[in-house]
């Protein structure tokens, strides 16, 4: 394929995107002004033009850092409620903490007050052993919000180390798209510059062609001019002698 014409396979391997991503940015506009259908190997197949070729690569550019940009937003606003939802966690389990305390110290304390009353050492011991069984059975509870908590944190933190890895991919992918493109700008300077000299110099020998075609036909009509001038004295003279 000619250098300044590009296939969508070609300009998708090159840009490293699918052919579909390529044929989503070909709109009516676009195609009016960058895209021409050939004929290759007996098929109709479009192609575009370098300028079609850069514009596309900008957008994609401009597409990517828009990407990497809210990427980076999305993950400082993650980081951000991650710290508060951790904070406002282990604030809550502190107050529910003090809170069971106080709750099993004024339990206790009204247990010790009840029994007091009571002179059965065996139904002492049972009470007792029944309340123990139930704040027992609180803890385990309060255990099991603790770990589902930390599943949610170590959630959350392998989300955030994801989202910030494919940032870093971005802007990797951001940075080598800026330097094919000026590599791509340096290799094409002096192959634009030699071809407007060409067109150049042809255009200059059509025009003294065509310079050189008028002058002819100017001589001609002048050769014609004095023919005619010649002849008209003859045909006056012819009459007069009739």
């Amino acid at each position: 394929m000619s250098n300044n014409l590009k296939t969508i396979k070609e300009l998708a391997d090159e840009l490293g995107v699918s052919k579909q991503t390529i044929r989503n940015k070909i709109d009516k506009d676009f195609r009016e002004k960058f895209v021409q259908t050939i004929k290759i190997k007996g098929n109709n197949t479009l192609v575009i033009n370098n300028a079609g070729y850069s514009l596309l690569k900008k957008t994609l550019q401009n597409d990517t850092a828009q990407t990497a940009k809210t990427l980076q937003n999305d993950t400082a606003q993650t980081e951000k409620t991650l710290q508060n939802d951790t904070a406002q966690t282990a604030k809550t389990l502190q107050n529910d903490t003090a809170q069971t305390a106080k709750t099993l110290q004024n339990d206790t304390a009204q247990t010790a007050k009840t029994l007091q009353n009571d002179t059965a050492q065996t139904k002492l011991i049972c009470f007792l052993e029944e309340q123990l069984d139930k704040k027992e059975q609180q803890l385990s509870v309060k255990d099991k919000q603790l770990e589902n908590k930390d599943t949610q944190i170590s959630q959350m933190q392998n989300l955030l180390d994801q989202q910030q890895r494919l940032a870093l991919q971005d802007k990797k992918l951001l940075e080598e798209y800026k330097a094919e493109n000026d590599n791509l700008k340096a290799l094409k300077m002096p192959s634009q510059e030699t071809e407007f000299k060409h067109l150049d110099n042809q255009y200059k020998d059509e025009v003294n062609a065509l310079k050189e075609k008028l002058e002819n036909l100017q001589e001609q009509i002048k050769v014609q001019k004095r023919i005619e001038e010649q002849e008209k004295p003859r045909k006056w003279w012819g009459l007069w002698r009739k």
